[in-house]
């Protein structure tokens, strides 16, 4: 079970760093919403040449205090709004992509919203 010092939320990286390994929301920047797993890279090599075996045993989570962050299994939602030009009506189209693994670069990322837990 874990201790009450791994679960307190003291800082908000401390909430993202709770939903690793777990599907979050993101929303980013031009009407863009994302729905991925957040990737734990604790103890994996991303680049061998970049990296020595004690590398190894350092956590590697998949996110940063930029927001940048590793998803996989990421659902794509991009919303587009136009104006008909003769009726003046506003047009909504949304447009959906499954992509296996991004990368999220953080000065795009405006919200992200871990799962909802329940008691």
């Amino acid at each position: 079970m874990a201790s009450e010092e791994d679960v307190a939320v003291k800082e908000p990286l401390d909430l993202i760093r709770l939903s690793l390994d777990e599907r979050i929301y993101v929303k980013l920047r031009s009407d863009r919403e994302l729905r991925g797993k957040l990737h734990d890279l604790n103890g994996k090599i991303i680049s061998a040449s970049k990296y020595t075996e004690e590398d190894t045993l350092k956590v590697l989570p998949a996110y940063d205090q930029h927001l940048n962050m590793i998803l996989g299994d990421v659902e794509e939602i991009v919303t587009s709004i136009e104006i008909d030009d003769e009726t003046y009506e506003e047009i909504v189209r949304t447009s959906k992509r499954t992509i296996p693994y991004l990368f999220v670069r953080g000065d795009g990322v405006i919200l992200v919203s871990p799962p909802l837990r329940t008691v």
